[in-house]
């Protein structure tokens, strides 16, 4: 079963910046395209970003050009750099793992809360 363990959430203020860290196990981790999700209270999860197995990269209109997404395939670990953070960006974060190679397969994360103060 993989594990995905999130981390780096907190409470900041507008205009701080954070950075969010996914380690995955197992030792499979290039089969995986990785991603951020975000939930605030009341609203659906939304996709805030992606990261294929060789790099290539997907943003949400409203995150692009203040995050970043990347991934350490050597560390199992993908990464979420938020900068200029906004209010409107609290919300709960969760790490999401897509199995592309053989068998489809789709994990989860705990979630890590991320709180932008005005």
């Amino acid at each position: 079963q993989v594990q995905l363990v999130e981390s780096g959430g907190g409470l900041v203020q507008a205009g701080g910046s954070l950075r969010l860290s996914c380690v995955v196990s197992g030792r499979t981790f290039t089969f995986y395209a990785m991603g951020w999700y975000r939930q605030a209270p009341g609203k659906q999860r939304d996709l805030v970003a992606t990261v294929s197995s060789g790099g290539s990269t997907t943003y949400a209109d409203s995150v692009r050009g203040r995050f970043t997404i990347s991934r350490d395939n050597a560390k199992n670990t993908v990464y979420l750099q938020m900068n200029s953070l906004k209010p409107e960006d609290t919300a709960v974060y969760y790490c999401n793992a897509v199995k592309m190679v053989g068998v489809r397969a789709e994990y989860w994360g705990q979630g890590t809360q991320v709180t932008v103060s005005s």
